[in-house]
């Protein structure tokens, strides 16, 4: 086991120093043990490097805010190991980073196996939804839920002890990396950029897999210029647990075009610098401001963020010539929500308030949602109303109990 600092991550390190190197990325709620069945076969010819999320299997709880920032953890954790150029696989979240380091460290990934994996995860909101389910419950309605999500049934019935492994992983995870994990989900979104990653890609997909099936498999095939689809039969979410042999046979023929790079002394070119975007027109062909960005797109993406896709999707909808939704966004988000003095948390205690007191149920009802995603605990929305109530007044305070009250259990019940 490795030392770990905040840039960097908890890993494992398995085979010979001068082989080749592989490294294994694992799905969210897991540890770098969801692929302890195929070490022996695959470090016979490779270094295999695993690696925990942080918060996962014991790693220091440090959580990261994108994917992006999970890529560039584990490229330092590399660097200190004095690995430059390596092939990847990666289960889901783990697969995302894949994805991420194809896109943005091409010149350090030599080859691509992405395991249930997605260039879109669901919705933002259903990311969102959990990760405001776990800070209201912790983390065992996601340990109950693991097992019908990662196994078939017959695997499931058969496996009891592999099931009670599963459940243990997520219930001794960090609830707030957990939280982050899905939060950095819920904007991970590539699938306009497959067609710039020029690795060579395998996909892997389990046939009975419910969270990123097959479906979302031929997404990636069709978008990647060099890859191809297998598909494990009588395989769910966890195929590398579930289908060990067949997931190792896979791995083993994929990479075995890099069986000849030397494992860690590859010259390895610098990255090329990103272009500077250049600044897009503001909607209905109203120009910014000279030398300032039109804070329109800002304040949609954030809106979204705090409000969540399905809200903002219906508020446009509803809005005939999209006059009135357009100021807001652009002002009410763009320009005041998106201001660093006060933290999203913060602004959601003040926009609380202020609803309370005008009476506006429904914009409160709205906004105990945001605070809900923005880390306000279901208790701290009843002391918000609470102290509301004092210079508010009572009235105002036993409506916005009942909005507030009403709007928790809907968001923090579990689904069944």
């Amino acid at each position: 086991m490795s030392e770990t600092t905040t840039n960097t991550l908890q890993y494992r390190v398995d085979g010979p120093e001068d082989a080749p190197v592989l490294v294994l990325g694992p799905s969210l709620g897991t540890t770098f043990h969801m692929w302890d069945r195929q070490i022996p076969e695959l470090s016979r010819e490779w270094r295999v490097v695993r690696f925990d999320l942080p918060g996962h299997g014991g790693a220091p709880a440090e959580p990261f805010t994108s994917v992006a920032e999970l890529g560039d953890r584990l490229l330092a954790t590399l660097d200190t190991i004095g690995v430059q150029r390596f092939g990847y696989a990666g289960c889901s979240l783990g697969g995302a980073v894949g994805l991420d380091l194809a896109l943005r460290a091409p010149h350090r990934v030599a080859s691509l196996v992405l395991v249930a994996t997605s260039p879109r995860f669901g919705t933002a909101d259903e990311f969102r939804q959990r990760g405001v389910i776990v800070r209201a419950n912790g983390l065992e309605p996601m340990a109950r839920s693991a097992p019908e999500q990662w196994f078939t049934p017959f695997f499931a019935g058969a496996q009891p002890a592999i099931v009670d492994w599963a459940v243990q992983m997520v219930r001794t995870t960090d609830p707030g990396c957990y939280i982050a994990a899905c939060e950095a989900l819920a904007v991970f979104d590539v699938r306009a950029a497959l067609g710039s990653i020029g690795v060579p890609a395998l996909v892997l997909v389990g046939s009975e897999d419910q969270v990123t099936g097959p479906a979302e498999a031929r997404t990636l095939v069709a978008g990647i210029a060099d890859a191809r689809l297998a598909v494990v039969p009588g395989a769910s979410h966890l195929a590398p647990v579930e289908q060990p042999a067949a997931v190792t046979d896979l791995l083993t023929e994929h990479f075995s075009g890099i069986a000849q790079e030397s494992s860690g002394t590859l010259a390895v070119p610098p990255p090329l610098a990103p272009p500077v975007p250049a600044a897009e027109p503001a909607p209905d062909g109203e120009p910014a401001e000279a030398g300032r960005p039109d804070p329109y797109e800002k304040g949609l993406g954030l809106r979204r963020e705090v409000l969540g896709d399905a809200h903002v999707d219906q508020a446009l909808a509803d809005d005939p010539d999209g006059a009135f939704q357009e100021l807001v966004t652009r002002y009410a988000w763009g320009e005041v929500w998106s201001r660093e003095g006060l933290d999203r948390r913060t602004r959601s205690v003040v926009t609380l308030t202020a609803l309370i007191a005008g009476g506006h149920r429904e914009a409160l009802a709205d906004h105990t949602r945001a605070a809900l995603r923005n880390g306000l605990s279901p208790e701290e929305l009843r002391e918000i109303v609470l102290h509301a109530g004092v210079y508010c007044g009572f009235p105002a305070a036993e409506t916005a109990l009942r909005v507030v009250h009403r709007v928790v259990t809907e968001e923090t019940t579990p689904p069944a």
